[in-house]
């Protein structure tokens, strides 16, 4: 269905957008969204790889193309590589040039091999912030380090940027990051999140057209198995994302 004053779609198209600038939506068979939220779908992407690509590829996007925008050659470590976020970031990272380190938990290892990633790091059983290596950027999904850590891991010019996590551990590196990026070459900090960006969500198509970039959807449930797929989620074990389907 469609409102009176829809312009862009008629009943039958199939579409897909970030719905987080109207709400996020809802686990739910119907739906009513604005019509600036929604893009035409392209014909070669499932309706299961429209749900899981706009808001986790745009936040990874946008932290790869922030205030200093990631080149090639450049040496990029991705913590919490394994998730929605994580994943398209190793991907988009990828296919800006850049040398890719993935870290997560060991089965999800060979995953992220399989999506680019140029080296792997269990972080069970290695510190990246005590292996020597220094990174130009370091995007972190997870944030539960020390700036100090993350200070110690950065080359002369580099870049931390936290993504999630807990939100307390977030505010504190924020201010404490504030203050090194200050006082010194390295910049530590949080991207604005700008959701449902249009430029952003064609360029995020124009690389899945080209296969360049790719959701990875580790398990899909129907809508009926909502809880079970929180509980799954939660334990930690998702390889990218989960669909539910209707």
């Amino acid at each position: 269905m469609v409102g009176r004053t829809v312009k862009q779609f008629q009943p039958g198209d199939e579409i897909w957008g970030d719905l987080s600038s109207c709400g996020f939506g809802t686990l739910a068979e119907y739906v009513s969204v604005p019509e600036n939220a929604l893009r035409l779908k392209p014909a070669s992407m499932t309706f299961e790889e429209a749900a899981a690509i706009p808001t986790a590829a745009v936040i990874a996007l946008q932290n790869l193309r922030g205030k200093r925008p990631v080149q090639p050659g450049q040496k990029v470590l991705i913590n919490g590589a394994g998730g929605g976020v994580g994943t398209f970031a190793v991907q988009l990272a990828k296919y800006f040039g850049a040398e890719v380190t993935g870290v997560y938990s060991a089965e999800k290892l060979d995953m992220l091999r399989s999506i680019g990633a140029d080296y792997v790091i269990d972080y069970t059983q290695e510190d990246f912030t005590k292996n020597g290596q220094l990174y130009d950027l370091i995007l972190d999904v997870v944030v539960h380090r020390s700036v100090f850590d993350y200070k110690r891991a950065l080359s002369p010019e580099g870049i931390c940027v936290f993504v999630g996590g807990s939100m307390t551990r977030v505010f504190l590196n924020i201010l404490l990051g504030l203050l090194i990026s200050m006082t010194g070459s390295k910049k530590m900090g949080l991207t604005m999140w700008k959701p449902n960006k249009k430029e952003d969500l064609d360029f995020l198509k124009e690389l899945f057209e080209a296969g360049k970039v790719l959701p990875v959807i580790d398990k899909r449930y129907p809508l009926s198995e909502v809880a079970e797929a929180f509980r799954y989620l939660e334990e930690g074990h998702a390889k990218g994302k989960l669909v539910i389907t209707v």
